[in-house]
This record gives C-alpha cells, sequence and structure tokens, in this order.
C-alpha cells in the first residue's frame, strides 16, 4: 500500500516512521527545500508523546537537545521578580516532559524513519483525484492509496480536500523573533508581564541565538499570513510601551507571526484524504499542547491503518474514534489556556505571579495531587492511554 504524507515537520516523519514499521511504502513531499532550520520556538512534550518517543528509539537524542532552561524570571512594573522554577511547574502538569526546539524535534524524527521512507523535497501537491493520482508543482504526477495532510495549520492538503475551513480565533497572538545570543542567558527565560501582554527570551546551550517570544490579546485583525511588514506592525504596536523588550522587536533575524486559531472540523477525513497534527485539529499554536497532540495522532493513524490491513474507509474512521475525545479536550482546554497564560487584568498579572511563587515553593508531590484533581487542565497529556499496534522496539526500563 503507498501513502503519500504532506509536511516534513513533526506529524509527518512520525507518521512516515510508524506506517513502514507497519510494512506501507511510504513517501513524504516537503515544500521547503530541506529540513526547517528557520528559527522556531521551543515546543512541549509530554507523557504520551514521550512514550511514543522511546518506542521509535529516540528518547535520548530528544533529552540530548532538550533546551534546559529550567528557571525563569518575571518581571512587571513596580514589583519585585519573582524567580520561577520551571521544573517545578512542569512537574506538576506532567509526569514525563522535556521542552526541545521544534527544529530540533522534526530533525530527531526525520532521521528515525529516513532510511525506510522516501523524502522529496522542494515539491508540494497541486491536486488529488478521488481515485488517488496526485499532480505536483514540479515533479511528475504518482498513484498513490491514501493521501495525508501533516502541513500544518495552515495545511494546502485541506485546502484541496475539503476547501477553505474557518480557523477559530480564541482571542490571541503569537510571535517568536531570532535574536543574537547574549539577548538570552542560557538555563533562564526572562519574562516580562503586563496585562494582556507577555514577552519572553531565551538560548539554550546548543543553540547559536536566542529567541524572544511574545504572546498578546487582541481583536480579529485580517492580514496573510505572508504579510511580514504587517506583522511587525501589530507586534510593535502591541509591546511598543513595554520597558526592557523595545530591543527585542527588531533585527534580521528568523521571524514568525501568527493568531492563535484553532480547527474545529467536524471529520478530518474525505475519501482517500485524512489530516494528522495541526492541518486537521490544531487546538491553537502555544496554548493547546499541539505537538504532543500531533505525535499522538501520527502513532494512532498508523496503527489503525495497520490494523484495518490498509482499508482506509475503516481505519480512517477508526482513527477519528481514538483521537476524538482526546482532540476535543485539548481545543476546551486552549480556549481556557490562552485566557490565562497572559494576564488580562492588573489582578491577573498578581494572580500569576503569585501562582509561580507558589508552585515555585510548593513541595513537588502536593503539586502533583492538586493538578491531578482536574484530568481536563494541567495534566490533560498525561491522562491519554496509547494502544499497541505492534512494531514497538523493546522499551527499556525507565
Amino acid at each position: 500500500m503507498r501513502v503519500l504524507i504532506s509536511g516534513a515537520s513533526i506529524a509527518g516523519p512520525v507518521l512516515a516512521y510508524w506506517l513502514s514499521r507497519h510494512g506501507f511504502a511510504v513517501t513524504v513531499v516537503e515544500r521547503a527545500p530541506a529540513l526547517r532550520k528557520t528559527g522556531g520556538h521551543s515546543i512541549d512534550l509530554f507523557r504520551p508523546a514521550m512514550d511514543i518517543a522511546e518506542w521509535m528509539g529516540v528518547l535520548p537524542a530528544v533529552r540530548e537537545l532538550k533546551t534546559g532552561t529550567d528557571w525563569m524570571t518575571v518581571h512587571s512594573p513596580g514589583k519585585r521578580p519573582v524567580e520561577v522554577d520551571l521544573r517545578r511547574v512542569f512537574g506538576a502538569v506532567s509526569d514525563r516532559h522535556v521542552e526541545i526546539m521544534r527544529d530540533d524535534l522534526s530533525e530527531v524524527f526525520h532521521d528515525a524513519g529516513r532510511d525506510d521512507v522516501e523524502y522529496v523535497f522542494g515539491d508540494s501537491i497541486t491536486s488529488i483525484s478521488p481515485d488517488g493520482e496526485v499532480t505536483f508543482e514540479h515533479g511528475a504526477p504518482r498513484r498513490f492509496d491514501v493521501v495525508v495532510g501533516a502541513d500544518g495549520l495552515h495545511s494546502n492538503v485541506r485546502r484541496l480536500a475539503f476547501g477553505d475551513v474557518r480557523e477559530e480565533f480564541i482571542g490571541a497572538y503569537l510571535a517568536v523573533q531570532s535574536l543574537p545570543a547574549e539577548f538570552g542567558a542560557e538555563g533562564r527565560t526572562t519574562a516580562h508581564v503586563r496585562p494582556g501582554r507577555l514577552a519572553a527570551v531565551y538560548t539554550a546551550r546548543h543553540l547559536p541565538d536566542a529567541r524572544a517570544v511574545f504572546l498578546f490579546h487582541g481583536e480579529r485583525v485580517d492580514y496573510h499570513h505572508r504579510d511580514v511588514a504587517r506583522q511587525r506592525e501589530m507586534l510593535r504596536a502591541a509591546f511598543a510601551d513595554v520597558d526592557g523588550v523595545a530591543d527585542w522587536l527588531g533585527g534580521d533575524g528568523a521571524f514568525y507571526f501568527d493568531s492563535v486559531t484553532q480547527l474545529r472540523m467536524d471529520t478530518w477525513s474525505r475519501g482517500r484524504v485524512t489530516l494528522v497534527g495541526d492541518a486537521g485539529y490544531c487546538p491553537g499554536p502555544a496554548v493547546g499542547g499541539s505537538t504532543s497532540l500531533a505525535v499522538v495522532g501520527a502513532y494512532v493513524l498508523a496503527g489503525e491503518l495497520a490494523a484495518a490491513n490498509g482499508d482506509h474507509v475503516r481505519a480512517f474512521a477508526a482513527y477519528e474514534r481514538e483521537m476524538g475525545d482526546y482532540v476535543r479536550r485539548s481545543r476546551e482546554f486552549a480556549v481556557r489556556s490562552a485566557q490565562r497564560i497572559v494576564p488580562r487584568t492588573e489582578r491577573d498579572v498578581w494572580l500569576l505571579r503569585n501562582g509561580f511563587r507558589a508552585v515555585t515553593h510548593l513541595p513537588a508531590p502536593i503539586g502533583r495531587a492538586l493538578a491531578k484533581l482536574n484530568s481536563n487542565g494541567l495534566r490533560l497529556h498525561d491522562t491519554v492511554r496509547l494502544k499497541d499496534y505492534g512494531g514497538r522496539r523493546a522499551v527499556q526500563p525507565r
């Protein structure tokens, strides 16, 4: 059975790995000329995604590339800085967690399966026929049994198969700016918080630069996702009066900007086409655990195709059933998180500061016990249980 995957970021390489382990012939097409090294932001892997990384044999590489930003200093006007132990914060969220740069994780997953998968860079899908014939911008047409869109929130495959699907704005914007290394301090994030705005800068021991991350609330504004000039204008307007941040707003380093939106599709499959990760069910960048959700979705999709012996109709239905509850809870959590992670009022800033202070000084077992009281909240991801579809490597004791 021949499977075509569009997208070589996170979900695409994970799906390709597991499909090849199950005996499928896999091709991955990626618009970029090579694996992206674009100055992306750090992402979080929680327990289920960490388990999948371990079964793929790449957990040591993932841990080796963790950012190592264990502390955060939070500044707000007229207040003493708050020192936050991020190990305690994430320990309350998940029993198994690592923070890693998105581009590093993409490379790790790609390398895990590249010898058994055909990767085609510098090309993109232009059409998909009902019988599986696919045309490309540059390559010759080819026929596949299944086509999977793993090409992100602004998915080309989704547009081809489903037409225009509205992305639901959940009230915030996200930007990432690459800066010279001296802007960051290894092992520590420096954050500035104001009502409606949060900016932070960090680096990691293996990074040649620093990364500034901006989150801010705002009304929905129409702009093209490739209009960088307009995006920089919106960012400067949001943070122009925040002391200590002005120098983070410029420079010619890599830049990323997007609205925090989520997809609320009733189905992610149509004919021979299905979607995985942000392409089908993005809960919201930076607020909903979308990377772990994508890794789990890729693992489940590959497993259900194998369980159905390649019957894509049966497999797609099972895939959506398996992922449905996790996706819905991630959406709900992301909406709440988008409202809380960036405090809206001075009172919310006070609550955030004191919440961080409490978690840092609270005994770790108590923090974890309190977080476990709400499985739809902080510990959402650790509640996910993964089926064994076969093809796993022997797992060493933890």
